[in-house]
């Protein structure tokens, strides 16, 4: 007898990274067999990473959370819950009890309006949201907002582009990236700058391989040398903390040598000649500072050599968290805007603003108005709430009491997490849905299984602005994360009508307006391998800032702000930093490419979970011998576990890397509050750390 097998190809959206690459799954029997690209993918150009390619089996995982978690310790403590559903709980093991979603939902709503009613509503915060689709971050800051009536709501932005977002608003009135990833054929040069491209954003990173093979047109700008390099015209290795130092120093020069677009400045952007005047009276400016750093002193010449090119060329910045992930991220931000707006490099074909976004949708997280301080369509928020690490400390100052968390490890992820345990302790309430029982699951009183990526309906909108539909490639019964919320909204006395993602989508084109209003499923469903990019009207728009900016009166300004020595670079002039001994070594965090942050999805999957098993510390070859090949890091916020060493000739002396992927390397536990000084996002980029050999 000859099985029958149902077999269907399925074109969605890959679930990891910012890039947003279009899929195809292969799936039999309901279950995922293989993913794949088609070649006319315009996103992907028919290539995946190892991520995209074989990372889904965690879909059929049986560590997936598939019933709703009840801690029974919360229920012996809120004895009128006990009451009222002892009934309808079930043993799931020494921890949790089990329910069914209506159950675990009716607790929950009982519990968030005990609350609100004892504490206030501004006692509820909510966190999340950048890891699922647009229909459920719109419906979960509608949740925080509306029916919970708390303005507390945030999301991962917060610890990776909240500064690029907040940058680019000051001078270009946009957050957000102004070109799609194919202008890398069109552009004659490049720079990439605080990006390990080849590993996080790996399929943009082949166009711009491709591009600099035939071309020789890039500069890579960064604390230590990454893959890319390989394939850079000019090599920059950077002190840490240096960015701001760096990029106003290519402004003096563009400024000095007079090879500014002048007509461009003219036409479009106000407020030159004061920023020229600061720029060339700034002591700091000048490259030939870096005549006196010990070990840099060849950025006196390649800075201004890259400076030259950037401005006479049709050019493209791209660049990642090692840029905004410092103490002036945001203000690295309106440098690399400078450059762009002084040398016209922007609203046109190959010559843009390209931030890399990290989450498969955080870009549509923000957008639908998961910010405290924006509604969807980034509009002010009447009653601006607290970002992330304001939420931590009215936790431990019990301002806040109960928190929704959908999809974000704050546990793992975020800083100075052994501060961040102790707040989430003194919670009254703790409910997140999750895939996996993850570090802050570990926390909750109520966790509850949600569908991932390859499950549901949605749009993500990727890196470039791309809006993509998604379809399920599996089947589930599981819940949407907007269905748990529905759930909960009805019954706290609200009315969450729709009843399908669809529904939810409407509303969103309503809402938010000014960037989807001609985004109807229907339309994307018709350019699925394509994408959309917004604002969408009656046709998308791929490049943005074509005639006007998108600021109050159309044009860019210059928002400067003089580089403070400090860090790494002050003990270099003051002959500190190269002393001998195991204190004063500089650490950075970055991914690597066979996982993804807390690596939740990834090391469900053999293939990706063996590639890297550990966080390991790299160090330099000139450093080899001094800690041996064991190590803890501490600071004087706390400690990693035990990290095995490796040696590199990738590192500058006295400088190390990390990857952050596995919870119990506690990599986290040893960054305090340090962050961007207007947007507050956690200095992850340049931390001093003492190494203790094992």
């Amino acid at each position: 007898m000859t099985m029958k097998y149902d077999v269907k190809e399925i074109e969605s959206v890959c679930t990891y990274c910012g890039v947003g690459c279009d899929i195809t799954g292969v799936v039999e029997n309901n279950k995922i067999k293989k993913i794949y690209a088609q070649k006319d993918g315009v996103v992907s150009q028919g290539k995946l990473c190892i991520k995209g390619k074989f990372g889904f089996d965690f879909v059929d995982s049986d560590e997936r959370i598939r019933e709703p978690r009840i801690r029974r310790s919360f229920i012996e403590k809120n004895l009128k819950i006990k009451e009222q559903f002892e009934d309808k709980l079930k043993v799931f093991d020494d921890t949790f009890w089990t329910c069914d979603l209506d159950t675990a939902t009716s607790i929950a709503a009982m519990k968030l309006q005990e609350v609100k009613d004892t504490f206030g509503a501004e006692s509820f915060c909510a966190i999340g949201g950048a890891r699922t689709n647009c229909e459920s971050s719109y419906s979960f800051q509608k949740f925080c907002r509306e029916t919970m009536e708390s303005p507390h709501v945030d999301n991962c932005a917060r610890v990776c582009h909240s500064p690029s977002l907040k940058g680019m608003k000051t001078t270009i009135g946009e957050g957000a990236a102004t070109n799609p990833y194919d202008d890398i054929y069109a552009t004659e040069f490049m720079v990439v700058i605080g990006s390990n491209t080849m590993e996080a954003h790996p399929i943009i990173a082949n166009r711009m391989v491709d591009v600099a093979k035939k071309n020789n047109n890039l500069a890579v700008i960064d604390v230590r040398e990454t893959k890319i390099v390989k394939y850079a015209k000019h090599n920059c290795i950077i002190p840490y903390e240096a960015n701001l130092l760096i990029l106003n120093m290519m402004a003096y020069v563009i400024i000095d040598e007079e090879i500014y677009d002048e007509s461009f400045i003219n036409n479009r952007t106000k407020g030159f000649e004061e920023f020229k005047e600061t720029i060339l009276n700034d002591p700091y400016a000048n490259p030939d500072f870096f005549k006196d750093v010990e070990g840099y002193e060849y950025l006196t010449k390649m800075i201004p050599n890259i400076a030259r090119e950037y401005a006479v060329k049709n050019s493209m910045i791209f660049w990642g968290l090692g840029i905004t992930e410092h103490l002036d991220g945001s203000h690295a931000v309106m440098a690399i805007t400078h450059l762009a707006l002084m040398t016209g490099n922007i609203g046109k074909r190959g010559a843009g603003l390209m931030p890399l976004r990290g989450q498969n949708n955080v870009q549509g997280a923000c957008d639908m108005g998961c910010l405290p301080y924006y509604l969807p369509d980034y509009q002010d928020a009447p009653n601006v709430g607290l970002m992330t690490p304001q939420l931590i400390d009215g936790m431990i100052d019990g301002k806040i009491k109960a928190l929704l968390n959908m999809g974000e490890d704050i546990t793992h992820i975020h800083p100075n997490i052994n501060k961040i345990e102790k707040a989430i302790k003194n919670l009254e309430f703790i409910m997140v849905q999750e895939l996996f029982m993850t570090d802050i699951a570990q926390y909750a009183d109520i966790v509850i299984g949600v569908r991932s990526a390859y499950e549901k309906t949605g749009v993500y909108v990727n890196a470039m602005r791309r809006l993509h539909l998604s379809q399920p490639l599996v089947e589930t019964d599981l819940p949407d994360d907007w269905e748990v919320i529905k759930e909960l909204t009805n019954k706290l006395g609200g009315d969450f009508k729709h009843e399908t993602s669809e529904d939810v989508w409407n509303e969103v084109t309503k809402v938010a307006h000014r960037r989807f209003s001609g985004a109807q499923y229907y339309r994307l469903a018709r350019h699925r391998k394509r994408g959309i990019q917004w604002p969408v009207y009656m046709e998308d728009t791929p490049i943005l800032h074509l005639l006007d900016f998108r600021t109050d009166d159309g044009l860019g300004k210059y928002v400067y702000k003089q580089y403070e020595p400090r860090g790494m670079i002050q003990e270099i002039l003051d002959k500190e930093f190269y002393a001998d001994g195991l204190d004063g070594f500089y650490l950075t965090t970055g991914r690597t490419l066979a996982h993804y942050n807390n690596a939740a999805q990834t090391k469900h999957t053999a293939k990706l979970f063996n590639n890297h098993s550990e966080d390991t510390l790299l160090a330099s070859t000139s450093d080899e011998g001094k800690f041996g090949d064991k190590v803890i890091l501490k600071t004087e916020y706390g400690e990693t576990a035990v990290l095995n060493v490796k040696y590199s000739d990738k590192l500058k002396p006295r400088t190390l890397f990390t990857t952050f992927h596995h919870a119990r390397s506690r990599i986290n536990a040893i960054f305090g509050d340090e962050m961007d000084e207007l947007i507050m996002t956690a200095r992850f980029k340049s931390l001093r750390v003492s190494v203790v050999p094992q």
